[in-house]
């Protein structure tokens, strides 16, 4: 309802698939463990031998969406079991052993994930979807992030480029000079690197880095890159002309 005094509020949900397939991975995984502890204690209770038991209820936890459906269709088909399996059943191990199997099958899967959430390229895909969602506080954290667990040039001018596009020339210039010692390869790391030192008041500097982008194999190619244009444009301008700065996020030098 709108009108005077009314306000409509719109909600809008939005995830990535690749937020949404991390998410299902540990719900699939959760209900695969609990499937396969349901095999083995009804496996047991039918009193199936060892053996038997062992492969139903592992290949359920990997293949749930296959295993899962056989074994109840052959539990459909086998026997019932009698009193005697059921009592020759009704032993100590009956609840201990798939308690104790969910456990170690559930600890095991926590630290996988755990592991596998703090990693460095879980890290870099998650700063991939923030930078293209336009969420640049989160680009940076993750970028930071995957730093902190290993040390890489490339997630160094990354994080450059974000900082800049944040306005946080100083800090994106320490990182495309940190990458640049780091040996990047990336002819990019030039340009970048000019124009953060030009939206410092750093223009000798800036038109040497523009000249070495001039020199590297983007502007060299049958298609030059178009940033190319902008960088001559900058190495013949007698004063480059410097972009207007983002004094709301840029630190005091």
């Amino acid at each position: 309802m709108s009108g005077p005094g009314h306000r409509t509020v719109n909600f809008q949900w939005q995830i990535s698939s690749g937020a949404l397939f991390e998410w299902l991975r540990p719900v699939g995984f959760a209900l695969a463990a609990l499937l396969s502890t349901w095999v083995l204690v009804d496996a047991r209770r039918r009193s199936h031998a060892l053996p038997v038991v062992a492969v139903w209820t592992l290949l359920t936890l990997f293949f749930p969406h296959i295993v899962f459906p056989l074994y109840l269709a052959a539990r459909i088909i086998r026997r019932r079991p009698t009193a005697a399996d059921r009592d020759a059943s009704r032993d100590t191990w009956r609840w201990a052993l798939p308690l104790l199997y969910a456990l170690v099958i559930f600890a095991l899967g926590a630290f996988y994930f755990n592991l596998d959430y703090n990693g460095v390229d879980a890290h870099l895909a998650r700063a991939n979807r923030a930078r293209v969602a336009g969420q640049n506080v989160r680009t940076i954290s993750e970028l930071r992030a995957a730093l902190a667990i290993e040390e890489n040039p490339h997630t160094r001018q990354l994080l450059g480029v974000a900082l800049a596009e944040s306005g946080h020339w100083n800090e994106s210039l320490n990182e495309f000079q940190a990458a640049t010692r780091g040996g990047e390869p990336d002819d990019e790391l030039s340009y970048h690197t000019a124009a953060a030192l030009e939206t410092l008041g750093r223009p000798a500097e800036a038109k040497a880095r523009y000249q070495a982008f001039l020199n590297g194999g983007n502007c060299r190619r049958a298609l030059p890159d178009a940033r190319c244009a902008i960088a001559e444009a900058r190495v013949k301008a007698d004063t480059p002309t410097v972009p207007a700065r983002d004094d709301r996020h840029q630190e005091k030098e």
